[in-house]
């Protein structure tokens, strides 16, 4: 079954391009495989309390998706997977969708702010030409009416 990648992490974009890959997934009888990455920075502490801290953040991240997990089952009737991978974001996003061959799409949401459209939106679309996968950039403060709309 294709799937649709969605990067799980505390942006509000974060929110839309999952909002997206459900709503997508439910019109086209695919799946939904939300990826959340810890950054390897995060626990470069002693080894007994760096263990005790990626600990707890994947216990944040279990919780996190849980919301987003009862709502796509609630209101797409769809059951979605849950990956969690340490390392750097592009390189771990690149790395999953190398390793499961039903990954067809990449999803990611667009900041609003004046920065741009956010680290990961920027990055990967400078290598979107050599991507395995088409990649889907949601913009962040598109409307629900619009999403269901698009979808």
């Amino acid at each position: 079954m294709r799937k649709f990648l969605v990067v799980l992490d505390d942006s509000r974009e974060c929110l839309n391009a999952i909002r997206f890959a459900a709503m997508r997934a439910a019109k086209t009888g695919a799946g939904v495989e939300i990826l959340a990455i810890i950054p390897p920075e995060e626990f470069n502490h002693w080894i007994g309390v760096g263990d005790i801290m990626r600990e707890e953040e994947r216990e944040r991240i279990v919780a996190h998706f849980e919301v987003f997990a009862k709502w796509m089952r609630d209101r797409q009737g769809i059951e979605p997977e849950l990956v969690i991978r340490e390392g750097e974001p592009v390189a771990e996003i690149l790395a999953q969708i190398d390793e499961d061959p039903d990954v067809g799409i990449l999803v990611l949401g667009a900041g609003t702010d004046k920065k741009g459209p956010g680290p990961l939106v920027t990055q990967l679309s400078k290598s979107a030409g050599s991507l395995p996968i088409p990649i889907t950039i949601v913009p962040g403060e598109l409307s629900k009416e619009k999403l269901d709309a698009v979808t």
